[in-house]
């Protein structure tokens, strides 16, 4: 009976938690709120197969389950602001140059906070952390370290992401300290912990024999006599007891105390972050910024279905206020590929307006030479990624700028090999001057 009411919890658990998962990814689109929710749907049709008959009822099915985890994500995506990701994989490079991947669980403040949500017993953890877990367990201190040198990898506007593990269900203070020794934040009830005594710890705090102590005391006035003119070899030898001691101190045996909360800890604030104010300009982005269909005309109906298509999300929201905002105050950049690419398409497709619009634009650009950074070089070429998009965007990556661009493949493709370029994405906008003569006006 009491397995069936655990069960009825359980059901009911993932059934709220799947309502309050739709209910983040309904308010905006979030990145990976389909996965989120298809694992919540899994778990729960697990256990209404359990609670029909179709699954034999066992306790292990109860204390297996992902909902611990899962309860937690969902509560950090709601705790924390700016949430952009979910489940959310990232490649890196270990210290030893393998490739791996990590899972964030969620990415907030635009993606300049990496959150891993824990919701496992902080009694288990400590055990895991010493060296008493079951095999195969990992500790959270040897996860924090996979999540710093993949957030130091994966910068974003050129600041590396903030890392913050959240526990819902406590974490003990030493483990809470070695997180923050490595720079991760740390969020929820750190809880204090009392050292258990060993058999030979008990026995040294019986009295000892008097002539036993005598017999030590002599002993030690031998050594310090013997060993005047070891001083050096002395110092080392203490300085080497002082580290081991530190270390057996730091991994003695220790039983948590849940019920005595030494810190309660929120996520922190949200972190704002100074914007950068250096743009590189793509081609799709000077073409986009001397386009007639940019500048008024594109109450017209083409020949072309995709410039007839562009015309209409044009009259549905203009592009150019947009970028013009967003290069307000900053400096402008561009590299000589694409400022070759962007003249020879003008010189070739632009209208008279078009041409006299380049060259005001192109009066306002700093053009730098062709530079792609060294993770740059190392894409592989494909149909996406190709010399051009690996020159403008490897270029500024070097600079330290936000690429303004359209061409959304290139960015996707280059983020499959693991290199997320720091961007601002706006729709295409094509040179239409030269086909307006026989376009419909509408």
């Amino acid at each position: 009976m009491a397995l069936q009411v655990k069960l009825q919890e359980r059901i009911s658990c993932a059934e709220q938690l799947l309502q309050r998962a739709q209910k983040l990814s309904a308010q905006c689109h979030i990145e990976g709120d389909a996965k989120l929710c298809s694992k919540l749907r899994a778990e729960l049709r697990f256990l209404l197969k359990v609670q029909h008959g179709e699954v034999a009822l066992k306790e292990s099915h109860l204390h297996s389950t992902n909902l611990t985890h899962l309860d937690a994500v969902v509560q950090s995506a709601e705790s924390v602001h700016g949430v952009v990701g979910l489940l959310h994989v990232f490649a890196y490079e270990a210290a030893c140059g393998a490739k791996c991947t990590l899972v964030v669980d969620v990415v907030a403040d635009g993606g300049h906070t990496w959150v891993k949500a824990i919701g496992r017993k902080a009694e288990a953890l400590h055990s895991i952390w010493q060296g008493r877990g079951q095999y195969g367990d990992r500790s959270v201190v040897s996860q924090a370290e996979q999540f710093v040198l993949a957030s130091r990898q994966q910068p974003l506007q050129y600041c590396h992401p903030r890392v913050v593990f959240a526990f819902y269900n406590g974490v003990s203070r030493p483990v809470a300290e070695r997180l923050r020794a490595l720079g991760v934040a740390v969020r929820g009830d750190i809880v204090a912990v009392n050292t258990v005594p060993t058999e030979d710890e008990e026995l040294s705090d019986k009295e000892a024999e008097p002539g036993a102590q005598m017999e030590e005391e002599e002993e030690e006035e031998e050594e310090e006599e013997e060993g005047g003119g070891e001083g050096e070899l002395l110092i080392h030898n203490e300085a080497e007891q002082e580290g081991a001691e530190e270390a057996e101190e730091e991994l003695s045996p220790s039983r948590v105390d849940r019920d005595t909360v030494v810190e309660r800890v929120a996520f922190p604030t949200q972190l704002q972050v100074e914007a950068c104010q250096r743009v590189n300009l793509d081609v799709t982005t000077l073409i986009a910024l001397v386009s007639s269909l940019s500048h008024g005309r594109c109450w017209l109906r083409f020949r072309e279905v995709v410039l007839t298509e562009q015309a209409a999300q044009e009259r549905q929201c203009r592009v150019l206020p947009l970028l013009e905002a967003f290069m307000q105050d900053k400096e402008l950049y561009a590299c000589s590929a694409a400022v070759s690419d962007f003249q020879q398409i003008v010189d070739t497709l632009g209208g008279a307006a078009e041409k006299s619009r380049a060259r005001q634009l192109l009066a306002r650009v700093q053009v730098v030479a062709d530079h792609p950074s060294e993770r740059t070089q190392r894409l592989r070429g494909s149909a996406k990624v190709n010399a051009r998009s690996l020159m403008i965007f490897g270029t500024g990556d070097s600079l330290q700028a936000v690429t303004m661009t359209a061409n959304s493949g290139f960015v996707r493709a280059a983020a499959n090999q693991g290199v997320r370029y720091s961007v601002f994405i706006h729709q295409p906008r094509a040179l239409t001057e030269g086909k307006e003569w026989r376009a419909t006006p509408i």
